[in-house]
């Protein structure tokens, strides 16, 4: 096992675009870190560095103690389980698991004991017979994972090896990886485009915007204290509400009423005539399952809501709100650059399963501000972490192009799988 140190790191295509710029970041032996971000954001050609499947422009990449830029990857002792799987159809699990090391010619017994101890932590031992298009997903993807511990890297590099799979099975496997990871102790570099397997795996998460680090920090720190509009409208599912709001003092003007926000949210508003407030859903409630105790911290507003989804548990009411053209602009254009759920001027609202509210008819909402955040609507930062003093030291606050999709430089490795096309490891 080992750390890994990115220090500057850039990669720049022929043609002169920029696709990852300047990320520097130190990945401790044993910690389990994901990198996150919506499509192009780059997140698969950093991955894809670090392992020696892409060149890097410029910067230093040490595993250890060790300076690794110029290695091939096989001679960088890593293991990487691809989106595909990688495995060869006419070979049996057992023999897709000592593939690595029949290339390396390990001496027969130590292969048994290797893929036999592997097979056991994966739950495999009864499938080792078996050949792959007999296997379930979930079989197949821990056969592959089965491939990478047999070879006793130093670390492990996964590239979204979930995103096959149907939802429950999505579900089992993050478990099992996490698990895993716990077991073997090894350092574990993770890119997904799911937030939720962001939020569930890592022990921090390296949210990346066109190349560029926006910030790093433990999944609870990103969901409760995002340093801008980006981070706060990609974590989270639904996503954070943003509510456009008028400064007129030390109070908000927005299309819900005038709010003040308590001693504890209190921040310099001076030279911002427009703000974006953003809070969570889980923040609302409906304001008569709200104790007295409790309204003291917020504030009660009426709204009429149009869509009630019924969960169980908790419930989801839709309010939707009318907001200035410039902000709706800039609400959309983030949900563009984010693909994923839509931005709208409405509010997701998140109530207690006991709540009788109608739809289509109005009603009185509480709103928690001690769980508001502020932000500027041209910079996209969060104002409420700058005064706190709570903005993460990793955070980037350059910018860059989209990232464009890597060539695949399959010659980089002596491996090749029949199945997919994929790339294995080579030992």
């Amino acid at each position: 096992m080992a750390a890994i140190t990115l220090k500057d790191i850039n990669k720049r295509y022929g043609d002169g675009f920029h696709a990852v710029k300047n990320v520097s970041l130190d990945i401790a032996d044993g910690e389990f870190v994901i990198l996150v971000g919506p499509s192009g954001c780059g997140k698969s050609t950093l991955l894809r560095m670090i392992v020696g499947l892409e060149d890097i422009t410029s910067g230093e990449l040490r595993i250890g103690d060790e300076r690794v830029n110029e290695k091939a990857p096989r001679d960088r002792n890593l293991s990487m389980v691809f989106q595909n799987y990688a495995l060869y159809p006419h070979l049996t699990v057992y023999e897709n698991i000592a593939f690595p090391l029949r290339l390396s010619k390990t001496p027969d017994k130590e292969v048994d004991e290797r893929v036999r101890r592997a097979s056991d932590l994966l739950e495999l031992d009864e499938h080792l017979d078996r050949k792959p298009a007999n296997l379930s997903g979930g079989q197949r993807q821990r056969v592959a994972m089965g491939r990478a511990i047999v070879r006793e890297a130093q670390a492990f590099l996964f590239d979204e090896p979930l995103s096959n799979l149907d939802a429950k099975l999505r579900g089992q496997m993050r478990t099992e990886i996490s698990r895993l990871q716990k077991r073997l102790g090894i350092t574990t570099v993770y890119v997904t485009h799911d937030q939720v397997e962001a939020m569930t795996l890592g022990d921090r998460v390296v949210v990346l915007r066109r190349g560029v680090i926006q910030q790093v920090a433990s999944p609870r720190e990103l969901y409760e204290n995002p340093v801008n509009l980006f981070v706060a409208g990609f974590i989270g599912s639904p996503p954070m509400n943003f509510i456009s709001a008028t400064v007129v003092g030390d109070s908000l003007h927005t299309p819900f009423g005038e709010w003040r926000l308590p001693p504890s949210r209190a921040l310099d508003l001076s030279g911002h005539e427009v703000v974006l407030l953003g809070a969570r859903p889980e923040a609302f409630e409906d304001a008569s399952v709200v104790s007295d105790t409790a309204r003291e911290h917020g504030v009660v507003f009426d709204a009429t809501i149009d869509v009630i989804e019924w969960l169980g548990n908790e419930q989801y009411a839709y309010v939707p709100y009318e907001a200035p053209e410039d902000i709706r602009a800039q609400l959309a254009e983030l949900e563009r650059e984010l693909d994923s759920e839509a931005l709208r001027t409405q509010l997701v609202v998140a109530l207690d399963a006991s709540s009788r509210i109608p739809e289509g008819s109005p009603a009185s909402l509480w709103l928690d501000l001690r769980r508001v955040h502020v932000f500027d609507p041209e910079s996209g930062d969060n104002l409420t972490v700058q005064a706190m003093g709570d903005r993460t030291p990793d955070a980037a606050g350059n910018g860059g192009p989209p990232a464009a999709a890597p060539a695949d430089p399959a010659a980089a490795s002596a491996d090749p799988a029949p199945e997919t096309g994929e790339t294995p490891m080579a030992p």
